[in-house]
């Protein structure tokens, strides 16, 4: 791993983004940190600054906003790396869950990913060089009920990073990849909007953001299509694959045995349409790996 490096992180306010941001300031790479919420952000440069980071700069920026993501894309001028962990999540049936829910859950991970890649792209195609990680989920690949919205914004950006790959192989230098965890302790379970009553929490085994973190980094170290980050992703998506009458049965009433908090909590719509800043954290509350 070639350092320092100068690094772009979206999502960096908190969970797998905030602590990938601290794994590069530890390697001293110069940070530029994109995320909806100004006060977390804050945090996690005086972290990545405490941490080593050679520069660290704040641009608070929904993937959204096509044109803002532009413009803070070209005022980071020169990017060695960029970590897009930007994402929201949603539980609730698809005939449950508002619409409005439903459309920017996918909009956050498909459009946000395009508006992303545009200029970063372009930016590493006049270098001659560059990574993108895209960090994705186990449910890119699998699915399961109440998780619809999740699972179709992460098939869509899958396909999607698949399609980036192919399109990018003109330029050797520049590569794109993107790594697949599965249960992490973030705050993205209880920060999820939903209508099911309760909030989730990692199904087991529940790994550390760190560990993805480290993860992200080995992604370009050697770049592949997809790296699966977590033990039993591989196990999970060949029952899918090859017996998927068993794993449909399955599935449902595993996901509230090991997916699903015991709390109570009414209609929420979580940080889907605007960050909490409060609940924004590197780790969330479980016991990781």
């Amino acid at each position: 791993m070639t350092s320092p490096r100068t690094a772009l992180v979206t999502g960096a306010s908190s969970g797998i983004g905030r602590a990938t941001a601290l794994l590069l300031a530890a390697d001293g790479a110069s940070l530029v940190l994109l995320a909806r919420g100004r006060s977390a952000l804050e945090e996690t440069a005086a972290e990545c600054r405490a941490a080593g980071a050679a520069d660290v700069v704040v641009e608070p920026c929904d993937v959204n906003d096509r044109a803002g993501v532009a413009a803070v894309v070209q005022r980071a001028g020169a990017l060695d790396l960029v970590v897009h962990a930007a994402t929201v999540m949603a539980y609730g049936d698809v005939e449950d869950l508002p619409a409005e829910v439903f459309d920017q859950v996918v909009d956050t991970a498909i459009k946000g990913t395009a508006n992303l890649a545009r200029p970063v792209l372009a930016t590493f195609r006049r270098q001659g060089r560059g990574d993108l990680v895209v960090v994705s989920s186990l449910l890119a690949s699998i699915t399961a009920p109440t998780m619809g919205a999740y699972a179709t914004a992460k098939w869509g950006q899958l396909g999607l990073v698949r399609t980036l790959q192919q399109e990018t192989r003109d330029v050797p230098g520049v590569h794109v990849s993107a790594v697949s965890p599965g249960g992490v302790n973030t705050p993205i379970y209880y920060q999820a909007a939903t209508v099911l009553g309760n909030t989730g929490h990692p199904p087991p085994p529940v790994y550390s953001p760190r560990r993805v973190g480290r993860a992200v980094l080995a992604a370009v170290d050697r770049p592949r299509r997809l790296r699966q980050s977590g033990i039993a992703n591989p196990l999970i998506i060949l029952g899918y694959r090859v017996a998927p009458p068993v794993f449909d049965a399955l599935v449902g009433p595993l996901l509230k045995v090991f997916g699903m908090s015991k709390d109570s909590v009414p209609p929420t719509d979580g940080n889907v349409f605007e960050s909490k800043p409060q609940e924004n954290a590197a780790t969330g509350p479980w016991r990781d790996i």
